[in-house]
């Protein structure tokens, strides 16, 4: 079995293609669910973010996999897959892994060195747990992924300046009112752009959602100095607990998504950031609010960090108003990850890839290894029974010695080429050199397999995940 990932970014594919595709809840389940039934499959994994769909398996054949995993991406999108095959990118094996290894540590983000990712990449391999389709490669390279990805944070300064998909969107909110204020007549109320203490100094900020973005969008708005914070969702309990959460400098509050329009109405700039599908905020729900505002009220921003959306495009279109999504924040100007960091996290990506890539050469190896040590075995004990038939008056203690003195024979001469093996399978073409040992030694291709295969379930394993 190899890791095949077939998927779409940011990179690859424009909003409304991954607006589209993404998956989210049941809908994920099934996904899983329907690429671990697939002929050939043993493993499934899906990376599902707001720039990012990603299909991770563990395959028999690379063609059957991907021609079975694009077919079932193109049907949950419900995009035709010759309108979905230009947006997709496939990696195999190694290059897999790498894929993994640098989405894990912030290097493919639209925030280079953003930290959420890391989250996402745990929650993912926790719902293949609870669906049953992670199988042990796929979940021993999600460990791999979170080592990495939490080496990068430690080691590096990734992160240092603290940007993420919401604060960076954020700046551009900041901009877009500063922008908007001189032209509407009103003051300038407005701090200087970018993530400081008084960014968002006088305004009021609405956050509709109450997940994890959601919570750092609150948080974020509150440390850039927000004059007043309102959380609406449509669980009241989440929205009222996450409006908890504000400093008790800044007032805040929970609403219901019933009264969105006299929130919007209150506020300066809205974040949302739900899971939902359709729009949450109407254009006729900007139109109710812009209408019960008041004359002086300002203009209004509405960044739209949902996938699939959240704010509907037209109420762009209506005076005051201004609308920001995901392709507007991933295209904007945004304070990037210092080049240095990202060549050490790149460090760190290639060292832990290079262990894994070694790690699994020489466990492919190990199976011959120990067919060969097998065998010996057997020509020992053959030798040993030939012997006590040919002298039987030979006393025990002589029997002894001779039998131990024949093992260490046969381990001395097995351990330089079995060491030597072991270290030549983690280089490139290693699998040429355990070939070599098996036909030198003549060893039995059944007997070599019958050392990788378990013999039962070990406790506390699902079926599926029997190594194969």
């Amino acid at each position: 079995m190899s890791v095949l990932v077939v998927g779409l970014s940011h990179k690859s594919a424009p909003v409304p293609t991954l607006e589209r595709a993404v998956v989210t809840g049941d809908t994920l389940g099934k996904l899983l669910r329907d690429v671990f039934g697939a002929d050939g499959v043993a493993g499934s994994l899906v990376v599902s973010t707001c720039n990012r769909v990603e299909v991770y398996a563990e395959v028999e054949k690379f063609h059957g996999g991907v021609s079975a995993i694009c077919e079932l991406l193109a049907r949950h999108a419900g995009i035709p897959l010759a309108e979905l095959t230009p947006h997709l990118y496939v990696h195999y094996e190694d290059r897999a892994v790498q894929h993994l290894l640098s989405v894990a540590c912030g290097l493919d983000s639209m925030v280079i060195g953003e930290g959420q990712i890391l989250g996402q990449v745990r929650h993912a391999l926790r719902v293949a747990g609870e669906q049953g389709t992670l199988g042990r490669a796929l979940s021993d390279l999600g460990s791999l992924a979170l080592r990495a990805g939490k080496r990068a944070h430690a080691e590096t300064g990734i992160d240092r300046a603290g940007a993420s998909l919401v604060s960076v969107g954020l700046q551009d909110a900041v901009r877009g009112l500063r922008e908007a204020r001189p032209a509407s007549g009103t003051p300038a109320a407005v701090g200087a752009p970018g993530a400081g203490t008084a960014a968002l100094a006088g305004l009021s900020v609405l956050v509709v959602g109450a997940g994890s973005m959601s919570s750092l969008a609150v948080a974020t708005a509150a440390r850039m100095g927000a004059a007043r914070l309102v959380v609406a969702n449509r669980s009241a309990d989440r929205a009222r607990r996450l409006a908890a959460s504000v400093p008790a400098t800044v007032p805040s509050a929970a609403a219901e998504l019933s009264g969105l329009p006299a929130e919007i109405a209150a506020a300066d700039l809205v974040v949302s950031c739900t899971g939902a599908r359709g729009h949450v905020i109407t254009a006729d729900a900007v139109a109710a609010a812009l209408a019960s505002r008041a004359p002086s009220g300002g203009p209004l921003v509405l960044l739209d960090l949902a996938l699939p959306r959240d704010v509907d495009p037209a109420a762009a279109a209506l005076p005051g108003v201004s609308v920001i999504a995901l392709d507007e924040v991933r295209q904007g100007p945004h304070a990037g990850a210092h080049e240095e960091d990202v060549a050490a996290v790149r460090r760190i990506v290639a060292e832990e890839l290079a262990a894994q890539v070694s790690a699994d050469r020489a466990a492919r190896v190990a199976p011959t290894v120990v067919a060969l040590r097998a065998k010996a075995a057997g020509v020992v004990d053959a030798e040993l029974a030939r012997l006590a038939g040919r002298v039987p008056d030979l006393d025990a203690r002589a029997r002894r010695e001779i039998a131990q003195s024949m093992r260490r024979i046969a381990d001395k001469l097995l351990h330089a080429p079995t060491v030597r093996v072991k270290q030549l399978a983690g280089s490139p073409g290693g699998d040429s050199y355990e070939a070599v040992l098996r036909v030198l030694f003549d060893l039995d291709p059944d007997a070599v397999q019958a050392v990788t295969r378990a013999d039962a379930v070990a406790p506390g394993w699902p079926e599926q995940e029997v190594p194969r």
